[in-house]
């Protein structure tokens, strides 16, 4: 036996070749076995980010809703003390239509009870509080309140032709309809 030769070369059949750990066979087992490990880790990783991507968009909707809540909360948080000091203005109306035409005597009283109205209509403008008197427009029913309907020849149907208590609106939200009286047109109604 020469030098060169191993003891266990002459045991091998010429033309099979026995596996040996770490040859291709071996390492495209392990390199599926990595490609398949590759794969599920991206899959997760892409259903995380998915996952983060809702969860962002979540807290986008919350936060603006939280704003939305918060700014309404400040723009209607007057409305119970309106519709509580509407009566004192419809009060305070009453005073001046029943007053008009008394004697002179009287003159500083209605003229008390005007400035005291003005300065109160003030205040409700400041806050955004807007007067709604729709005489001559057309019946809203969003805003109006219709009270009665009167044959009127000389009005348009559904044209209001008389207010009996104005409404308002705080900050473009109605807070009292107004009342009216609606023309049903010409009459035969």
């Amino acid at each position: 036996m020469s030098t060169d030769q191993h003891p266990h070369d002459h045991d091998q059949e010429p033309g099979t070749e026995q596996a040996v750990p770490g040859t291709e066979t071996d390492e495209a087992a392990a390199g599926n076995e990595a490609g398949t490990a590759e794969t599920a880790v991206n899959e997760e990783v892409a259903a995380l980010n998915e996952k983060l991507l809702l969860a962002h968009a979540d807290m986008q909707n919350l936060r603006r809703r939280a704003e939305r809540d918060v700014e309404n909360a400040h723009k209607f948080a007057l409305e119970k003390f309106v519709a509580e000091l509407l009566p004192v203005v419809d009060n305070l109306e009453r005073a001046l239509a029943s007053a008009k035409g008394d004697s002179e005597a009287n003159k500083g009283v209605i003229e008390g009870v005007e400035l005291t109205l003005k300065s109160l209509l003030d205040v409700l403008r400041r806050f955004n509080v807007e007067v709604v008197d729709p005489a001559g427009e057309p019946f809203n029913p969003e805003r109006h309140e219709a009270m009665a309907m009167v044959p009127n020849p000389d009005a348009a149907p559904n044209t209001i032709i008389e207010v009996f208590q104005k409404g308002y609106l705080l900050n473009d939200r109605l807070v009292r309809p107004a009342m009216v009286v609606v023309a049903s047109g010409n009459g035969n109604n």
